[in-house]
């Protein structure tokens, strides 16, 4: 049975903390993957300012399944885990992660970074690259230097000339 026959999914939250369930969104983008509109679905409904609900967490694992067939993933993928991630470390009002997702949870994250480290070999868009790294780092458990990479450039600069002056 995969996971997305679980009956649970129909009462998942997302990051609105109102019922979401993102299979239909999931079933479009394994046919039309670098459709902006669904993957803006995905971005606004999972993560809503720093907010993630269960279905943040359950979508990861498919979203990743979907994107392995893809050289190179679409950016959106990188970034949207490495978000969902870094407020699951940072947010205490985020619910954990439940039991029955958290396997396939881990397992896409082993992917994800093995898939991070391919795009990473021969993407030089600064888009891909920036949201691979903070896969990678987050993956590493480097949380500080996924979030500095997650920064635009401009805020990246602010930021080294406030600390370093120049």
């Amino acid at each position: 049975m995969s996971i997305l026959d679980d009956h649970r999914w129909s009462s998942l939250k997302g990051g609105y903390k109102v019922t979401y369930d993102p299979r239909p969104a999931l079933r479009a983008l394994a046919v039309s993957y670098d459709d902006e509109t669904i993957w803006n679905e995905l971005l606004n409904e999972l993560h809503h300012q720093g907010d993630l609900g269960d279905a943040s967490y359950a979508a990861i694992p498919e979203i990743v399944r979907i994107s392995r067939e893809h050289v190179p993933a679409n950016w959106r993928v990188y970034g949207l885990a490495a978000i969902i991630e870094e407020a699951r470390l940072l947010d205490d009002r985020n619910p954990p992660i439940p039991d029955w997702i958290e396997p396939h949870y881990k397992a896409a994250w082993q992917t994800l970074f093995h898939l991070a480290l391919r795009d990473l070999e021969t993407e030089a868009c600064e888009t891909i690259v920036t949201s691979a790294l903070a896969v990678v780092a987050l993956h590493r458990g480097m949380l500080s230097l996924a979030r500095t990479i997650m920064c635009s450039e401009d805020e990246r600069a602010e930021m080294l000339l406030n600390y370093l002056g120049r």
